[in-house]
């Protein structure tokens, strides 16, 4: 369905494009009240890179940047927990107080029942909201070295007008190497209340559109007149959510391809949630699995809303399953208890 570059050729099956920041989770306390926090690292991008390594056992690195500080280290140490190749991070020099560049925090709360969960971000002026065109050199990255797949998205791109450009510097070289490119338009508001609304983002997702085969997101991110014109987008995948509260989600993922049309997994009905974050990240790095393994769209599909229904089980943006555990829940497995 998708024409992949050979394994032996490449050093990386997976590449993520974005920023990682360092998660304070206050547990089962609020923000507002917390004296503790626990640390855990996530971004949109890395959660799939970091996901497709720590579970499903593939090569994966990620692009980005962080200030050169304790806390920069402390972001390096549990990206390198995940497995995920930390030697494409770029450096940032640190300045003392962090008025030159900083690295991103993310308060968040899981929600319960009737009160939904909370983001607070603190990421402006990040080290890697100041990447530019021209730094990284992709030629050598997806030529010499080799890389099956690119992912990114609309929240590396929403952080400044640079990275929508490193963005495209990225996902055009990408394409000039035979990298497949998927990209998540993961609409954020508080991420682009500032610098144009849904508007902005529509227009920059839409000039990125055309580089992208496997298309994350609702055709609200992008405009009808980009979608309807896309002749090299080969896949386009989501998931349905029903919020009942917020431990208890109606989940399931669909996809779309000109070979099979439209394809859903089993839906699950009032899942129970422990923390949403990551769910749909989750879904991307099994449907990427699938993809990279060559199965067919419904397995992928099934893989994917599997391992992101298992992710909203346990604490944290990043996912603690096991890829028996996945598998077995894509095959109709059950929560019954296993001795």
């Amino acid at each position: 369905m998708i024409e992949l570059r050979p394994s032996a050729e490449c050093e990386y099956d997976l590449v993520a494009l974005g920023e990682v920041m360092l998660r304070l989770d206050p547990g089962e306390s609020r923000i507002r009240a917390a004296r503790r926090f626990e640390v855990w690292e996530g971004g949109g991008e890395y959660n799939v890179a970091r996901a497709l390594s720590s579970v499903f056992g593939r090569r994966t690195g990620v692009v980005t940047a962080l200030v050169d500080n304790e806390i920069g280290r402390l972001v390096e140490s549990l990206v390198r927990q995940g497995g995920v190749d930390t030697s494409l991070i770029r450096w940032a020099e640190f300045d003392g107080i962090g008025r030159r560049a900083r690295n991103g925090l993310n308060f968040t709360e899981r929600g319960y029942g009737v009160r939904p969960a909370l983001g607070v971000s603190d990421r402006a002026g990040t080290a890697v909201s100041q990447l530019a065109p021209g730094v990284v050199d992709w030629a050598d990255l997806f030529g010499r070295r080799g890389v099956r797949w690119l992912h990114t998205g609309g929240i590396f791109a929403g952080l400044s007008d640079t990275t929508a450009e490193v963005a495209e510097e990225a996902l055009a070289a990408a394409r000039a190497h035979g990298t497949v490119v998927s990209y998540d338009t993961n609409y954020r508001p508080s991420l682009w209340a500032d610098s144009g609304g849904p508007d902005r983002a529509r227009e920059v997702n839409s000039r990125l559109a055309r580089y992208v085969d496997v298309m994350v997101g609702n055709r609200s991110d992008f405009t009808d007149e980009i979608a309807d014109g896309l002749p090299q987008l080969r896949l386009i995948a989501t998931t349905r959510r029903t919020v009942h509260t917020a431990s208890a989600n109606d989940w399931q993922g669909v996809a779309w391809s000109q070979e099979t049309g439209d394809v859903a997994s089993v839906a699950r009905d009032r899942l129970d949630i422990l923390d949403r974050v990551g769910g749909g990240d989750g879904f991307v790095a099994g449907l990427v699995h699938g993809l990279l393994a060559g199965e067919d769209l419904q397995r992928c599909v099934e893989l994917g809303a599997a391992h992101g229904a298992l992710a909203m089980t346990t604490p944290g943006d990043t996912s603690m399953a096991s890829l028996a555990e996945v598998e077995a829940l894509a095959d109709g497995g059950s929560a019954r208890s296993q001795r």
